[in-house]
């Protein structure tokens, strides 16, 4: 590892900006490759964790692949060898099973949350009701503000659900940046790019966020439910299986509500 990598802020921008993501380098079984997992880029240390954890049980690797959903999904539609997916809602998932790509409907295995999150220096004071940044927003204060397409992210949509409902959307659309993915909203935001934005809770509580900045977490009642589904593809083979039952396990539901998901009953 080269010193610059060494850096807390470049540490922040490997766990959250890079596309792809393994649990550990990916190497062959018996001459196959582990199975590819697409995942929403939400998931980026959670399920990380998962799938170490599924390796140190199961004696099983699998590969894991991170972006937007939506961007995830169009990759799926146009023949990516991907087996299973892991979307931040239900709607994308929904889309493959319509197309004839799933082997059923899929199975709801986290909520999600957003926050709100401002760096350190920002002159945003954060808060749920969001009366910190409305106030940044009349005085002109406002430089930029980070949040996830809505086009191909549910987090990003969720976001423009909360600010639209605190009446903010069209004071604030001028000064937004959209991210690709969450990844790169939370890019933006810790890097001091965005003076704040409207992140995944799961992104705001990793390790490599701690100290650098402010966060309140958003009431669910202020966006549509960010219910995350998974679904095997029909090609699923038997560890892309097991990965799919483990991520419903006691074991993976304690680890996505350490980084703040809840589970479903």
């Amino acid at each position: 590892m080269t010193s610059s990598l060494a850096s807390p802020l470049v540490a922040v921008l490997a766990v959250l900006v890079g596309v792809i993501g393994c649990a550990g380098p990916v190497r062959p079984e018996g001459g196959r490759r582990p199975p590819r997992i697409a995942a929403a880029a939400n998931l980026n240390v959670a399920l990380t964790e998962i799938a170490g954890a599924f390796e140190q049980e199961r004696g099983r690797r699998v590969e894991l692949v991170f972006g937007a959903s939506g961007t995830l999904t169009r990759q799926i539609l146009d023949g990516a060898p991907f087996e299973l997916f892991l979307a931040a809602d239900e709607s994308f998932p929904d889309r493959l099973a319509e197309a004839g790509l799933t082997r059923d409907d899929g199975s709801i295995y986290a909520l999600g949350r957003l926050a709100l999150f401002a760096p350190s220096g920002s002159p945003l004071t954060v808060d749920e009701r969001l009366d910190g940044l409305a106030e940044l927003v009349r005085t002109g204060d406002l430089e930029r503000f980070a949040i996830a397409n809505p086009e191909v992210a549910p987090y990003g949509r969720a976001a423009e659900a909360v600010l639209r409902k605190h009446g903010l959307w069209d004071g604030l659309r001028p000064r937004l940046v959209l991210g690709d993915s969450v990844a790169q909203a939370a890019q933006f935001t810790v890097t001091g790019n965005a003076s704040g934005g409207l992140l995944p809770y799961s992104i705001v509580l990793a390790p490599t966020f701690a100290g650098r900045g402010t966060h309140a977490l958003i009431p669910s009642s202020d966006h549509p439910s960010l219910r995350q589904k998974m679904v095997l593809m029909k090609g699923a083979g038997p560890v892309s299986v097991e990965f799919h039952d483990f991520v419903l396990s006691d074991t993976a539901r304690a680890i996505l509500g350490r980084h703040g998901y809840e589970v479903p009953e």
